[in-house]
């Protein structure tokens, strides 16, 4: 029991008698590194402003806007293709005018021979082959024969080429095709035999 006693009283004064640590090496182990934790608010945090948007500038007028190129073609271009609407109406237009020139330009001509009881016939919606029929009259073959040779000179300076002709060697009825018109040279009595402005007379059209 004393050996055990002794050997207790030993230690404890040994570790009495240990020098403790001074200086930086002693706060280093005598201090606990702290536990860093997220400070709490009491209060949200104030919202952020917000920029205000910026101003978008008011398009400029129609009159002072700036203004596309001042030829057709820079127009068009710019204009982008045009819609299949407009684009049917201008060809009706065009087509339109081209008939009425052709029309005056065969009636003039057939007035100055001394062509005689000149008369036109709409067949825009009763026939597919033309839209216009010219008849008219002349008294001997070489009147008619003229007539025809007349027909071509003039509608070929508007640029109506291709006019087919027939029965031009001395016949009692000469016939002028023009395509969008038809032109019929008659004898009188011939004229009278096949009675064409009755055959396409518009009062036929109509129900009895």
């Amino acid at each position: 029991v004393d050996l055990a006693a002794r050997a207790r009283e030993s230690v404890i004064s040994h570790r009495a008698a240990r020098p403790r640590p001074q200086g930086p090496r002693a706060a280093r182990h005598s201090r606990r590194p702290a536990i860093a934790r997220p400070p709490t608010r009491s209060t949200p945090p104030a919202a952020t402003p917000r920029k205000p948007a910026a101003k978008r500038k008011p398009p400029l007028p129609a009159e002072v806007a700036p203004k596309a190129p001042g030829t057709p073609r820079k127009k068009a271009a710019i204009a982008g293709p045009a819609p299949q609407a407009a684009r049917q109406r201008r060809s009706a237009d065009k087509a339109a005018e081209r008939l009425a020139e052709m029309e005056r330009v065969i009636t003039e001509s057939l007035a100055d021979d001394k062509a005689e009881n000149i008369v036109t016939i709409d067949l825009a919606s009763r026939a597919s082959f033309a839209d216009r029929m010219v008849v008219a009259t002349g008294l001997a073959d070489r009147q008619i024969a003229a007539m025809a040779t007349h027909l071509l000179e003039k509608l070929a300076a508007i640029g109506v080429k291709r006019v087919q002709v027939e029965g031009a060697g001395g016949s009692d009825w000469v016939l002028v095709d023009a395509g969008d018109i038809v032109v019929h040279l008659f004898k009188p009595e011939a004229r009278e035999l096949y009675a064409l402005e009755k055959m396409w007379s518009a009062d036929l059209d109509e129900p009895v």
